[in-house]
């Protein structure tokens, strides 16, 4: 099992931006996908974006595309998501995942463990 711990949230202003980590133990970091997901209040839980293990291939929900950006560094177990221009709707609780399947996937049925989620609230 793998624990992860998501840090960064906060309040913001439209337009803003904000830099979510996502620190791992438990597994081989470094061979695992990662994945950022996000539940707004009575939404489902949607994917926003996802890494391979070495950092060579990042997939993107279209909503995020061209603002987020995903980034990880193994030799520190962390997952990163650069938040740029951030606008209202982007509004949820963020959470990280890891996934053993190798593949970059885009449902949350894919990943097997979770974070706790960090809190974004971005204001108009």
């Amino acid at each position: 099992q793998v624990q992860l711990v998501e840090s960064g949230g906060g309040l913001v202003q439209a337009g803003d931006s904000l830099r979510l980590s996502c620190v791992a133990t438990g597994r081989a970091f470094s061979r695992s996908v990662m994945g950022w997901f996000r539940q707004a209040p009575g939404k489902e839980r949607e994917f926003v974006s996802g890494i391979s293990g070495n950092g060579g291939f990042r997939s993107y929900a279209d909503s995020v595309k061209d603002r987020f950006t995903i980034s990880r560094d193994n030799s520190k177990n962390t997952v990163y998501l650069q938040m740029n221009s951030l606008k209202p709707e982007d509004t949820a609780v963020y959470y990280c995942a890891v996934s053993s399947t190798g593949r970059l996937l885009s449902y949350a049925g894919a990943y097997e463990d979770w974070g706790q989620g960090t809190q974004v609230i971005v204001s108009s």
